[in-house]
């Protein structure tokens, strides 16, 4: 078995002290924001990306040691596990690898080489295999299997004896591990995913899948997106989609290894077993694992990019707690307007009809959105982006310009919102509001801190995914909780205002413990004192050493409370000011003070200059929101319908979503615009993500516009660089190889290979 601690040190590049540290601090119940955070001396400094790599990777070969032990177990109890056995499964980094190794020795239903053996005709397939030698002389293979013709076993004939030899030595030779492993590797490497669009059921542009319609490309080199979409087709039934290799290569491949006699017999055999040994047991099941391959890969990068897209949501810039009017635009149902305190608290509900019921309605409804602006004194108008948003953005702006008090007045991407105004959290917030007014408040609340609403909907639902419900969906939802609870505790909650939804997601604090925690707020009011956590029911010390941390209180007894100092060191920040001979008040509004510390003075055996550097840089900007300042985007006036759009203008945007080919924009027409990645820049840009993210503000020149698709084509290059270039590395394009004969042709690309629905798992 192999030293999992050592190994991960040299896999990962870190010590072997790191390593162990960072598992102990998990065994004890430390989650990945507080060991990154108030553990960087035990740890080196890990931060939570190096965790969690380091905790998956763990877990990962943990379950293979244990499997491993299962196997030798299994096959040591079958009197088969020899010391050459042993040596290699224990050497096994790989779980492919390791059930490579066991297929021989697994219990399996029974099968043609199974039933063959039932018959006697096992000694008759060793005999065979010891005659294939380079020794070898004269062989009767018909002569030989006379002697195994059984009425009472049903070898009727000679043939059958042969064929029944042949089935035994065919299963042999399909359940090798070094021949699985060649092939799998030989597919990755050299196949070519095939896919076609039957044009009697699917008439050229009749579905959305038209680039795949005659499509080839290297296994190797398809995108994660083209595999995905690809799946996805054939899932539909629209796309059949296959693995094209040269079968000839293969079967040179296993003679090679295979055929070690020049005998005419042997060698006929040995060519006709081992084809069908490929054909019946080989080739479906390794193609299934490779595409299943490539299908893990697709699923990891996609949900890389959904991770990325959401982390930039959920810290993009709140416009901050202030009194604000949540819109959700309608044109028959009207606008829903909800009016929210600098707390989020709903105040007041009114539903308006601007857009359709006359000019007396239009102007009732101005009265009504001034009124209730005045009012509140509101400083904030945020309204949704769907259905008559900027119908209902050019009528609040008519509102505005004749009136004194100027609120900001910003589009917002409803997303998500409706989904909230369905969901259990929403009807336990509001039980006496209808959906529709959920919605409004949902709306202006993720304007003024959009971290604290988000939290409440399925990431899922946001709409920043790629293909989100065509990957591991379990994956999906472990990595995207771990991205939301980055987020949340990367910006701090504060205590007396976070709803339960966003305390559960502080590092240490379940569903069940943030329920207990707004409760005992309901109950006696604001907390005062990180302290007074204790005497929340259930909420024991290992909660609060691994929550206290991120939990803010503003205006509390102790000014530490509202900072991102761990309780455990305000004692080495009290001793720290006492040397200064200042009060927290004054060293915050001097802070070139704290430069005069001497931090080596402070390090003990428990806290190191790492953590003493974090607390001196907390104390320069206590309880600082590390989110980017604020900033809207101005959608250009009379833009209102796809219809008003035309190739040649110039618009303001909001990227809404990064894939892997490029990234969609908001220009404020209800339908996307897409920048593909070959029109982000002047430059070759391989990866989105490097150049654009969600939220960004970006300025945009229109290529293309297609009413009939709904297609709207946009780039960020300059007007100097909008000429066709060629791409490094073509992106999404068919495979095509040059110089190939008719022959070559034939061999590569003419034979489909058949392939089942069911995919064997592939452990990777």
């Amino acid at each position: 078995m192999i030293d999992i601690p050592k190994f991960l040190s040299q896999e990962l590049t870190l010590t072997t002290q790191q390593v162990t540290a960072a598992l102990e601090l998990r065994a004890d119940g430390g989650t990945i924001p507080f060991i990154a955070r108030y553990r960087k001396e035990r740890t080196g400094s890990m931060d939570e990306t190096q965790l969690r790599t380091l905790f998956d990777r763990f877990d990962y070969l943990l379950e293979l040691e244990e499997r491993k032990a299962t196997i030798l177990n299994s096959i040591d109890e079958q009197k088969k596990l020899t010391p050459k056995l042993r040596k290699s499964i224990e050497a096994c980094l790989s779980k492919t690898e390791l059930e490579d190794l066991y297929l021989p020795y697994k219990p399996k239903k029974r099968t043609r080489a199974t039933i063959a053996k039932e018959k006697g005709l096992e000694p008759f397939a060793e005999w065979i295999k010891s005659k294939n030698t380079a020794e070898a002389k004269r062989v009767n293979l018909e002569k030989e299997a006379e002697k195994y013709l059984s009425k009472k076993l049903e070898v009727k004939t000679v043939q059958e004896a042969i064929a029944g030899a042949s089935d035994i030595l065919a299963e042999e030779i399909s359940e090798k591990a070094e021949y699985r492993q060649y092939l799998r590797e030989y597919f990755l490497q050299e196949g070519i995913f095939v896919s076609v669009i039957d044009e009697k059921k699917f008439p050229a542009g009749s579905t959305k899948y038209e680039m795949y319609r005659d499509y080839k490309v290297r296994v190797k080199d398809i995108q994660p997106h083209n595999m995905l979409a690809l799946r996805r087709g054939e899932a539909e039934e629209i796309v059949s989609f296959t693995l094209s290799f040269d079968e000839l290569s293969v079967q040179r491949y296993l003679e090679e290894q295979e055929i070690q006699s020049s005998l005419d017999s042997i060698k006929t055999f040995y060519a006709a077993m081992l084809k069908d040994a490929f054909e019946r047991l080989m080739k479906t099941t390794i193609i299934g694992e490779v595409r299943l391959a490539k299908k893990e890969l697709a699923d990891i990068e996609s949900i890389k990019t959904f991770e990325a897209n959401l982390r930039e949501l959920l810290l993009a810039s709140p416009a901050g707690m202030k009194p604000t009017l949540g819109v959700d635009p309608g044109f028959r149902t009207g606008c829903k307007v909800s009016v929210m305190d600098e707390t989020g608290k709903f105040l007041e509900y009114t539903a308006l009809f601007p857009h359709t019921s006359g000019n007396a309605e239009r102007e009732k409804a101005k009265k009504i959105i001034a009124k209730l602006i005045e009012k509140y004194s509101i400083e904030l108008i945020a309204i949704g982006n769907g259905t008559a948003g900027r119908e209902t953005d050019e009528f609040i702006a008519e509102v505005l310009k004749g009136m004194n008090r100027k609120p900001v007045k910003v589009m917002v991407n409803e997303s998500g919102a409706s989904v909230y105004s369905a969901s259990e959290t929403a009807r336990d917030e509001f039980p006496d509001l209808d959906i529709t007014v959920r919605g409004a408040i949902s709306i202006g609340r993720r304007l003024m801190d959009p971290l604290a609403e988000l939290v409440k909907i399925d990431p899922k639902s946001i709409g920043v995914g790629q293909y989100q419900h065509d990957v591991d969906q379990k994956l999906l939802k472990k990595k995207l909780e771990e991205t939301v609870q980055s987020c949340v505790n990367y910006v701090g909650v504060d205590l007396n205002t976070a709803s339960k939804e966003l305390l559960s997601y502080v590092a240490g604090i379940n569903s069940s413990l943030a329920k207990n925690i707004v409760d005992y707020r309901n109950e006696h009011g604001a907390f005062e004192s990180r302290n007074e956590l204790m005497e929340v029911s259930k909420f024991g010390p290992k909660a609060f050493e691994q929550s206290a941390g991120f939990l803010r209180i503003r205006s509390g007894k102790n000014p530490l409370d509202a900072s991102a100092v761990h309780p455990e060191s305000y004692p080495i920040v009290e001793k720290m000011l006492t040397d200064l001979r200042l009060s927290f008040d004054e060293a915050v509004k001097d802070s070139s003070a704290l430069d005069r510390i001497e931090i080596k003075k402070y390090v003990t055996k428990t806290v190191g200059e790492p953590t003493l550097r974090d607390i001196l840089s907390e104390l320069k900007k206590p309880g600082r929101d590390p989110r980017a300042e604020f900033k809207y985007a101005a959608f250009k006036e009379g833009i209102k319908e796809l219809s008003d759009v035309s190739p040649g203008m110039e618009l303001e945007g909001i990227i809404t979503n990064v894939a892997n080919f490029g990234a969609f924009v908001d220009i404020g027409v209800h339908q996307d615009g897409l920048i593909h990645v070959s029109q982000l820049a002047d430059r070759f840009v391989e990866d989105p993500k490097t150049v654009v993210k969600v939220g960004q503000i970006v300025k945009v020149r229109v290529l293309e516009v297609n009413e009939q698709l709904k297609r709207i084509s946009l780039t960020m290059k300059s007007s100097a660089g909008t000429a066709p270039h060629s791409r490094k590395k073509e992106e999404a394009k068919p495979f095509v190889e040059k110089n190939y004969t008719l022959e070559d042709l034939r061999t590569k690309f003419g034979r489909k290979t058949e392939e089942t629905k069911t995919e064997k798992k592939s452990l990777r």
